[in-house]
């Protein structure tokens, strides 16, 4: 038995199975050699920051702007609903030079009764003209009601266009009293865990565009 061959032979069977599994493993991000520069917020209060003490410092894109130690333009207006984002979306992120772009929305939408159908077209409408801008998506998740779950539709929406994604961003927090200034908005104990799920997405994105 020729044993240097047996051996040579199972260092390239080693490397050709890392090669496969890193391959398996690299998320498809559309637009992920982005040429843009600009890392922007779209979205509604949330996004601005409404509950926190200290909006531009303890908000959730504030804590990760200075975390990660990069700029995050902040364009959340409360009380935006799909359609209001859509209306600003031209001015607010693809005049600019965006290189990722966080979306989230449809909160409002729920609130406000329109119909599911609606804010998910709106937002397919959103997510594509970013990406035909050349930028990347991470879309954000909300949960609509205790009853009425968004999730499964954000989650399909973020596999249909190969987005970054962060699940149900009050996940655990809402119906906690301690990270919530009130029924809707989280307090800086709130943002601060958010802000915790969104560096751990960008992070690893801002990596892989490297």
């Amino acid at each position: 038995m020729n044993y240097r061959r047996l051996f040579f032979t199972g260092i390239v069977c080693i490397l050709i199975a890392f090669i496969v599994i890193s391959w398996i493993k690299k998320p498809e991000i559309k637009n992920i050699n982005s040429k843009g520069s600009d890392i922007i917020a779209f979205g509604d209060s949330l996004v601005y920051g409404t509950g926190a003490s200290q909006r531009g410092e303890t908000d959730m894109f504030s804590l990760v702007s200075k975390n990660l130690g990069v700029e995050i333009i902040n364009k959340g207006v409360p009380g935006d609903t799909t359609v209001d984002g859509l209306e600003r979306l031209e001015n607010d992120v693809l005049s600019q030079d965006p290189k990722i772009v966080f979306i989230l929305l449809g909160g409002n939408d729920y609130l406000q009764k329109i119909p599911k159908e609606q804010t998910f077209q709106n937002l397919k409408l959103i997510v594509k003209k970013i990406q035909e801008k050349g930028a990347i998506v991470i879309l954000m998740g909300i949960r609509g009601g205790l009853l009425d779950h968004f999730e499964n539709e954000f989650e399909k929406l973020a596999k249909e266009y190969n987005t970054g994604y962060i699940p149900d961003v009050l996940e655990g927090i809402i119906l906690n009293r301690d990270l919530m200034a009130d029924s809707v908005h989280p307090n800086d104990k709130g943002y601060r865990i958010i802000s915790i799920r969104v560096f751990s997405v960008l992070e690893q994105i801002l990596e892989l565009t490297q």
